[in-house]
């Protein structure tokens, strides 16, 4: 019984990062559609598997807190803006690179924890800020050097970034008072609502696309979306932050690895140099806040695209 007790948590996480490996591929695989569009899919079939299984919970754990309501509806905001503006940047650069870039979140979300929360960060916490933007300026500086220009697929996975941090800070708080079943179907929910909003005020199209487009909405929003948040989340309810946390950056990895086959994407040595350095950052990031409470709850709240 104990090593089933084991077994499956470890299982969940595989899987779930397996799935989530596959994200920016059914972006890119979504031929004609733009990157909000596929974004909007991706979390309406989430918000429609999620349905039943929220309303099975028993009342208890339905019930939302009026006084707490804003946290969800920030977090579904800043998702939605995240899975834009990410799904976006993969029409306009690689798949490994938006998928490394995306992964910057767990910075930003450490210097407001410095700036803002007054949290006393060690010399591995330096050290490994220096490397994560070390590493990100070496992917982007490769890019460059092969294409001298701006490339606005680059600077999209940065900036996704920045607003999945937000949803981060966001959701550690809403944690608090949803339960995890609650609060991922109201998140999606309202992330959804939001990329129907952008999409027919941008007036992009949300039908009319190849059969192998729309299968690739559908492989956003269950591999993705519902096995990849389901897995993640839990394993995260019986494993460690601190476990889980740093095993989820194999996921950019296996992106390019798959990316590889998958989208004719060649691992050029800026890439996997640069990549190397970032997610060995990052790793040292999660690693020098994982003893505090409230790094904790930060690095595990969700899992990543």
């Amino acid at each position: 019984m104990q090593v089933k007790s084991k077994f499956l948590p470890y299982l969940a996480l595989a899987s779930g990062i397996l799935a989530l490996t596959f994200s920016s591929l059914f972006v890119r695989w979504a031929v004609g559609a733009p990157g909000a569009v596929a974004a909007f899919y991706r979390m309406l079939i989430g918000a429609v598997v999620f349905l039943p299984f929220y309303l099975s919970q028993p009342s208890k754990k339905r019930k939302i807190d009026k006084r707490w309501i804003f946290l969800p509806i920030l977090g579904g905001i800043f998702s939605a803006v995240d899975h834009a503006v990410w799904a976006t940047s993969i029409n306009y650069t690689r798949v490994a690179n938006a998928t490394l870039l995306n992964h910057l979140a767990p910075l930003w979300v450490s210097l407001v924890a410095l700036i803002f929360w007054r949290e006393r960060l060690v010399g591995k916490f330096w050290l490994g800020l220096v490397m994560a933007f070390g590493g990100a300026v070496v992917v982007l500086g490769s890019d460059f050097l092969a294409h001298p220009q701006l490339n606005t697929g680059n600077l999209l996975a940065v900036s996704s970034s920045v607003f999945f941090a937000a949803y981060v800070l966001t959701t550690q708080r809403g944690r608090n008072h949803f339960s995890t079943l609650t609060y991922v179907f109201i998140i999606t929910t309202i992330c959804c609502v939001i990329l129907l909003g952008v999409n027919l005020a941008a007036g992009n199209p949300l039908s009319g696309f190849p059969k192998t487009t729309y299968l690739s909405f559908l492989g956003g929003g269950l591999i993705s979306q519902v096995i990849g948040y389901f897995s993640i989340g839990y394993a995260l309810g019986h494993l460690p932050a601190s476990v889980v946390s740093p095993t989820m950056l194999i996921e950019p990895v296996l992106t390019a690895l798959v990316a590889i086959p998958l989208a004719g994407e060649p691992l050029t040595p800026g890439l996997w140099i640069g990549g190397l350095i970032s997610l060995i950052g990052i790793y040292l990031i999660n690693r020098s806040r994982e003893t505090t409470p409230s790094s904790a709850e930060s690095e595990g709240v969700q899992p990543t695209k």
